[in-house]
């Protein structure tokens, strides 16, 4: 799908949405919206697998007949249901029942079918529990089929939901929608909605930009960038995961192949939907991905809290864009947890660093993190600084990227990139200050395609250049009590313009004789009126 076709259907989509929503804020009707394109999407995969598995036993309807194919199938060949549905289960990894497929919910909506709510939440229910071999519980326990905001009685909300399916149907039936074409528009609607939420998107979403510097980092050999990328990572991990987009990105780098397993984490129920909707929606299996709704500081998710060493789980890419000094409440206790116990507890002020001693915990040996952070974390001082100082020593800093201020939904500063390894080659520090590189918007500033190849072709082969990169020496960061506020190493000031005295002295000789000249012309002027001349003071 070309950008201009992604950009068109994502636009139809969202003027869909905004002339829909009436009194339901953006948030709430994100979650009907997205919630019926990923049934749409499970459906057209399933429907078109269903058609080559059955060949000519799949029914060809007349053109009037508006009944789902795989419908009238299920209804003439009932003795060999679970037989399909077992093989479907091999190929797919899910099975949808008929009732419940997209073009049978469309055309109860299309006909107003007073059944459609009721149909429409068992369909929820059965994608939920029956569906897929590993369950999806609670997949859409975000969406409410009986909000007032749909409307005050049943019939009113059914109408409603009507209203809406209709029109996202007719809207989608515009476009060819492959199997990429979903995924791609799911994740320009997740954009949109996250405008239109301001700070609150800071909870689920990173701009895309700079999800892909993360990424192509993070995919490049750990040891020498220079040589490129990795052939293949066996383990990803974004441990505050939102919609998921930042995973998808590193997937979309290495290819659908070039992952082994993708883990995320994710505290928001919502968002955790999303992001398990949106891994199926960009045609993940569900044994290739694992969500865990739960919070990461606390660490309760079971697969992350294993003590024996070796059965940690360890990542070849970590990648994170945490909510920015968060205040947490770390108990006496967590200073012995095993993430933390070596370099000490964050502040309760700002829990920027336990995030990343989470991150940097579960990263291999031959791993790269690259995470984003407030620029705080470089130079503040007390717990942040003696971890700051631990990490240096450890040699586990590889690279500080600062990033323009405004790219963010959630916040309008500036804020950095640390790129961590736990066995880095060089003995120094690089520093990239990015931060005068972007194109300036209205509400939100944007790095271009150059400006962000500029800095991971920097970081790849570790350039040094005037004014935007620096590899500094341990020693030097040590003299500077180990800060990192990268204005210290890379220098923005402009150079004063040399200045030519002598040339200055001809051009400020060559005014006052004009000032002379001027003076006697104007004084002939005033003698000839009869008026006093002018005489200097």
């Amino acid at each position: 799908m070309t950008k201009e076709q992604l950009s068109q259907l994502g636009k139809t989509l969202w003027a869909i949405a905004d002339d829909l929503r009436g009194a339901m804020n953006a948030d709430d009707f994100r979650d009907y919206m997205l919630s019926f394109l990923f049934l749409r999407y499970l459906s057209d995969n399933y429907e078109a697998a269903a058609k080559k598995e059955l060949g000519p036993d799949y029914p060809k309807l007349a053109d009037d007949d508006r009944r789902a194919p795989l419908a009238v199938w299920y209804e003439d060949n009932a003795e060999d249901v679970a037989a399909f549905e077992k093989q479907m289960r091999r190929k797919m990894h899910y099975v949808i029942h008929p009732d419940y497929l997209w073009s049978s919910i469309a055309e109860l909506a299309r006909t107003q079918d007073e059944e459609l709510l009721q149909t429409l939440a068992g369909g929820f229910k059965h994608i939920e529990n029956e569906s897929f071999a590993s369950t999806f519980q609670g997949l859409f326990s975000e969406i409410n089929l009986r909000s007032e905001k749909l409307g005050r009685t049943l019939a009113d909300q059914n109408k409603k939901l009507c209203t809406i399916i209709t029109k996202i149907a007719k809207g989608i039936a515009r476009f060819s929608t492959g199997s990429d074409i979903l995924g791609d528009a799911y994740e320009y609607l997740i954009g949109q909605f996250a405008a239109g939420s301001g700070k609150k998107a800071g909870e689920f979403y990173t701009p895309q930009s700079v999800s892909t510097i993360l990424s192509r980092i993070v995919t490049l050999d750990s040891q020498e960038p220079s040589t490129g990328k990795k052939k293949k990572l066996n383990r990803v991990l974004d441990f505050a995961c939102g919609s998921g987009s930042l995973l998808l990105n590193v997937r979309n780098q290495m290819g659908p192949r070039g992952i082994g397993m993708i883990y995320g984490q994710e505290k928001n129920i919502t968002t955790y939907n999303l992001a398990r909707m949106n891994m199926l929606l960009h045609g993940m299996k569900d044994t290739e991905f694992q969500i865990h709704h739960g919070d990461t500081l606390e660490n309760d998710w079971a697969i992350l809290n294993e003590r024996n060493p070796a059965k940690k789980l360890q990542c070849d890419a970590v990648v994170a864009n945490p909510p920015f000094s968060y205040r947490w409440q770390p108990s006496e206790a967590m200073g012995e947890d095993f993430r933390f116990k070596s370099h000490g507890l964050a502040p309760k002020s700002a829990a920027d660093f336990a995030f990343l001693l989470h991150g940097l915990h579960f990263l291999s040996d031959e791993g790269t993190m690259a995470i984003v952070l407030p620029h705080g974390v470089l130079f503040r001082g007390g717990a942040e600084a003696r971890i700051r100082t631990k990490l240096l020593k450890d040699g586990h800093i590889d690279t500080v990227i600062g990033l323009p201020s405004n790219l963010f939904f959630s916040t309008g500063i500036p804020v950095c990139i640390l790129v961590l390894k736990k066995c880095k080659k060089p003995d120094d520090v690089l520093f990239i200050n990015a931060s005068e590189h972007f194109e300036k918007g209205k509400r939100q500033n944007a790095l271009r395609p150059e400006d962000m190849d500029k800095i991971v072709d920097t970081y790849q082969y570790r350039k040094e250049e005037e004014r935007y990169a620096r590899r500094v020496s341990m020693e030097e960061i040590e003299k500077n009590d180990d800060n990192l506020n990268i204005s210290r190493y890379v220098s923005t000031a402009k150079p004063e313009p040399e200045v030519d005295l002598g040339d200055v002295h001809k051009k400020l000789t060559a005014i006052e004789q004009r000032i002379s000249q001027t003076k006697e012309t104007h004084n002939r002027f005033l003698k000839a009126l009869g008026l006093p001349i002018f005489t200097s003071r």
